[in-house]
């Protein structure tokens, strides 16, 4: 044990309860029962701090660490909840990482209603239909925080936004992006209400994305990675756009749609 936690709470063994009760997070429907998620990692974890009063406990494995200032963000993170120290073997059977940093919180799953989000003047909101891929979900939530978005909606979600790997791919934009989880009606109909122009993407609109106006009050629609956008969305859009596309490739994995229509949005708001 290291010098710095001789007041921790110690498990040495990986069959202790406390770590068949973390492995047991990375389902579901255990997420579901518990209303709690997993954050692994020293830049999720630090992001994740900014979620005030979600924070339930962190475990850490000092062997583990990748850097020096481990142990300054769990001094932080034990003002909220209670630290625990874990052997290299716990920490191992716990972690959902090849090569885990150590570092390991469970956090409280807060409700995500869009009457929770605030948007500016112009906002730019990506709504986000039905996908299946948590790593898809993460990283469109990693680009909405690059390009400047507003607002994630998250549509009649296949996947939990709690999922490890959305957390992971998202390398903790989920705790910065303003995210709103809904049913598809719900959603278009806030939309509206919002004032927002509805966006759809598909690979047959004749409208190439670069020009259609995206540089005022807009919401940009993804849909899953197989089928598209559902005809909620296609029948209740504005306008409907593609990403042209040249060779024998006809659509681009729902990670890449979001990031040429995100910053194909951006793009118009800069150059004006």
């Amino acid at each position: 044990m290291s010098q710095t936690s001789l007041l921790r709470t110690f498990i040495s063994s990986p069959q202790n309860p406390r770590v068949k009760a973390l492995v047991r997070l990375r389902t579901r429907r255990e997420r579901e029962r518990k209303a709690t998620f997993l954050v692994e990692g020293y830049r999720e974890l630090r992001r994740a701090l900014a979620w005030k009063g979600q924070l339930e406990a962190v475990y850490c494995c000092p062997p583990l660490y990748l850097g020096d200032n481990e142990e300054k963000l769990l001094s932080e993170a034990a003002q909220a909840a209670e630290v625990v120290e874990m052997s290299e073997a716990a920490f191992r059977k716990v972690a959902y990482r090849d090569r885990p940093e150590g570092l390991l919180a469970v956090l409280r799953q807060p409700t995500l209603p869009l009457s929770g989000l605030r948007l500016g003047p112009a906002p730019l909101v990506l709504v986000v239909e039905s996908v299946e891929k948590p790593g898809n979900l993460g990283a469109m939530l990693r680009t909405a925080e690059a390009a400047g978005a507003d607002a994630v909606v998250v549509a009649d979600p296949a996947t939990d936004v709690f999922n490890p790997n959305v957390v992971r791919a998202s390398l903790g934009s989920l705790f910065t992006v303003p995210l709103a989880v809904a049913e598809g009606r719900e959603a278009l109909d806030w939309l509206r209400r919002a004032d927002l122009r509805v966006i759809a993407t598909s690979p047959v609109a004749p409208e190439p994305c670069w020009q259609t106006d995206l540089s005022d009050r807009v919401a940009v629609v993804i849909g899953t990675e197989q089928y598209g956008l559902s005809d909620l969305w296609l029948e209740g859009a504005d306008r409907k756009v593609s990403i042209p596309m040249s060779g024998t490739v006809d659509s681009l994995n729902a990670g890449s749609a979001a990031a040429v229509l995100l910053f194909e949005a951006r793009r118009q708001r800069s150059d004006g």
